[in-house]
């Protein structure tokens, strides 16, 4: 999930600038998209390091991320970390260490959420849990996934969840990555229109 050059928009994400394209997304709701990536990707983090600990890339990718969260301007260093850990997932020695890999790519590419209406835009959203629940699927003892999806639901805002309520549903495939995709969407939907959000707190 790479970041693209061809987002429309008035400005990068600072202050109360807004990314406009089918809908409008502001700079404070695409920092609350990139806070939840980032939690899931951070749990899974010590997968891959336990794995490859002088590889640096899945790491920087978060820590790219959480900058943007903590309100710096999205950059060429988002740019180029996200890509990063992507490659490193590629070299990985182990399923569990390639998806925990991928979930910080992912984070660190969340930010470059597109304001259009396609189901293929739910990933920025939904990628990287789900493969964090994949690398603990493949590290840990059966169930470990399952809890993996309870805590990014748990961790879901209602800011978040009106972000995602613009999207169509996570399209359905064969792989276990979207599986899990779709599982969150109809999880965090169904949690929204009950009213049975969780707490949202950030992890």
């Amino acid at each position: 999930m790479t970041a693209p050059s061809s987002l429309p928009e008035t400005g990068a994400l600072t202050g109360h600038r807004t990314a406009h394209g089918d809908f409008i997304l502001s700079a404070e709701e695409l920092r609350e998209i990139t806070a939840f990536t980032v939690a899931a990707a951070r749990e899974a983090l010590s997968i891959f390091e336990d794995a490859c600990p002088t590889d640096p890339r899945p790491r920087q990718a978060i820590e790219a991320a959480q900058l943007v969260v903590d309100g710096a301007t999205r950059s060429r260093i988002q740019r180029l970390a996200a890509p990063a850990a992507h490659r490193a997932a590629k070299l990985a020695p182990s399923a569990a260490a390639y998806h925990a890999a991928m979930a910080a790519g992912d984070a660190g590419a969340s930010m470059y959420l597109h304001p259009l209406a396609r189901a293929s835009q739910v990933a920025h959203i939904l990628r990287a849990p789900a493969h964090a629940a994949c690398a603990w699927e493949h590290a840990a003892s059966h169930g470990s996934s399952q809890a993996a999806l309870e805590r990014a639901v748990e961790r879901a805002t209602p800011m978040l969840m009106a972000v995602l309520m613009r999207y169509p549903r996570a399209a359905n495939s064969t792989s276990r990555v979207s599986d899990y995709m779709a599982h969150l969407d109809a999880a965090l939907r169904d949690a929204a229109v009950g009213g049975n959000l969780g707490s949202g707190a950030r992890a």
